[in-house]
C-alpha cells in the first residue's frame, strides 16, 4: 500500500502509528508532504517514495479549518503545496482534526498563499485586491521559506470567505502565485476528535459536522 503522510502536529501521530505498524511487519511505502515528515518517517522505519507513478492509495493529513462541506484551509504549517499535490494524487484523502478546527465558514484565521520570491511585492499587490489585509510570513527581513524555496503570504479576509471555490479560482489565476491553502472538494472523510469521542463524516454521506 502507498500512503501519503501529511505534515503538522496531528499528522505526526498518524505517521508514528504507521511506523508502529511497519515495525510489526505491515508492508507500506509512503510519500511525505514535507522534509520534516520525511525525516519523521525515516526515524520510524517507513520506506519513502519521492517519485510517483500512478496514484496514492490513501493520504492522511490535518487541517487548519474544515467547513460543513469538508472544504479546508491548510498551510499554516508551511507545507500546503506538497500537501495539495499528495491529496490530489490520492484515491482517498482523509483529514484528521480536533473539533476546534471545525468552522461554519472558512476564513476564521489566515489563508496561506505560496508565492514566488521573484518580484513578490507585485504579487502581493495583486493579492491585496482579494483580501482585507496580508502579511509576509516571518516578516520581510527574515521571511519564512517553504521546502520549495518560496514565500508565504498570509491573507486575512474580514467576515470570512463567502465563496471559497470562486476565491480559489481567483488566487490560482493570480500571476506569481504558486499555490493556495484552499482545498475545495478534495476531502473524502473527516475524523474530528472531541470530548465525546471521534466523529467521522464522509463527503458522500448525509451527515454534517456540527
Amino acid at each position: 500500500m502507498l500512503i501519503g503522510l501529511g505534515s503538522g502536529s496531528t499528522a505526526r501521530y498518524f505517521t508514528e502509528g504507521v511506523g508502529r505498524l511497519v515495525a510489526e511487519g505491515t508492508k507500506v511505502m509512503a510519500v511525505p508532504t514535507s522534509r520534516a515528515t520525511a525525516e519523521l518517517a525515516a526515524e520510524n522505519g517507513i520506506p519513502i517514495v519521492t517519485e510517483l507513478v500512478g496514484q496514492i492509495d490513501l493520504a492522511v493529513d490535518g487541517a487548519d479549518e474544515v467547513d460543513q462541506a469538508l472544504n479546508l484551509i491548510k498551510g499554516r504549517g508551511g507545507a500546503l503545496f506538497r500537501e495539495k499535490l499528495v491529496a490530489a494524487a490520492a484515491k482517498r484523502f482523509v483529514v484528521i482534526v480536533d473539533e476546534s478546527k471545525i468552522v461554519k465558514q472558512l476564513g476564521v484565521g489566515v489563508l496561506p498563499v505560496e508565492v514566488l520570491p521573484f518580484l513578490w511585492r507585485g504579487t502581493a499587490e495583486r493579492l491585496a485586491t482579494l483580501a482585507t489585509s496580508l502579511t509576509v510570513r516571518g516578516g520581510e527581513e527574515t521571511p519564512y521559506i517553504t521546502d520549495n524555496g518560496n514565500l508565504i503570504l498570509d491573507l486575512m479576509i474580514e467576515g470570512g470567505i463567502t465563496d471559497a471555490p470562486a476565491l480559489a479560482a481567483a488566487l490560482k489565476a493570480t500571476t506569481g502565485v504558486v499555490e493556495h491553502g484552499l482545498f475545495i472538494g478534495m476531502t473524502d472523510t473527516c475524523i474530528a476528535s472531541g470530548p465525546d469521542g471521534p466523529l467521522m463524516v464522509g463527503r458522500r454521506s448525509s451527515g454534517a459536522i456540527a
